[in-house]
């Protein structure tokens, strides 16, 4: 589990089915990231069973209560098309339930993620993407330090059956440091 100020982060459970379809099947939620809104309660469990349930992929939970509101992650040791095959860099993803949008959680949480893959997992970088058009997502990642790196045009959204403009950001290990150096001061 990892704390913030406001946030836990902590391993996604199948009691969080409910929760997860609340806020996923949300049009204006899942779209934007590149999935369809879920149908039912059923459809979140198995995506809680089947695709939220990788090694440092978390629910993001207030403190007040511990019911999940969205999703972060970090895909580790895996084939992603930003850190084609680099084993010391990651890809961050992450979305969060439209209630809780524009009170600085996504950044709060990103932020922690960002920490915890530099300094607990020994990333060397980390990338971030965004579709065309998302400027929340955007805005989170330029919040965190995130700098551009390029772009991808006509890229496939195979969950959506569509392609879509992809811009694709990074973060390493030296400007995570100077960040936090800044931040410290």
């Amino acid at each position: 589990m990892l704390v913030t100020d406001r946030l836990l982060l902590r391993k996604w459970a199948e009691r969080d089915a409910e929760d997860l379809y609340r806020y996923a099947s949300d049009p204006d939620v899942g779209p934007a990231a590149g999935w369809p809104p879920h149908r039912s309660v059923s459809e979140s469990l198995d995506v809680i069973r089947n695709v939220l349930n990788g090694a440092e992929t978390y629910a993001i939970c207030l403190k007040t209560d511990g019911k999940a509101i969205g999703a972060i992650g970090l895909k580790v040791k895996v084939q992603t098309d930003s850190a084609a095959g680099r084993g010391d860099a990651c890809e961050l993803g992450y979305w969060l339930g439209k209630p809780f949008w524009s009170k600085g959680i996504m950044t709060e949480a990103a932020r922690e993620m960002i920490r915890h893959g530099f300094e607990d997992i020994g990333m060397s970088a980390i990338w971030c993407e965004y579709y065309e058009g998302n400027s929340r997502s955007k805005r989170v990642q330029e919040k965190c330090g995130f700098h551009y790196q390029r772009t991808i045009r006509e890229a496939d959204v195979p969950l959506l059956h569509e392609k879509r403009t992809v811009y694709v950001n990074s973060l390493n290990r030296a400007e995570y440091q100077e960040r936090n150096d800044e931040f410290s001061r």
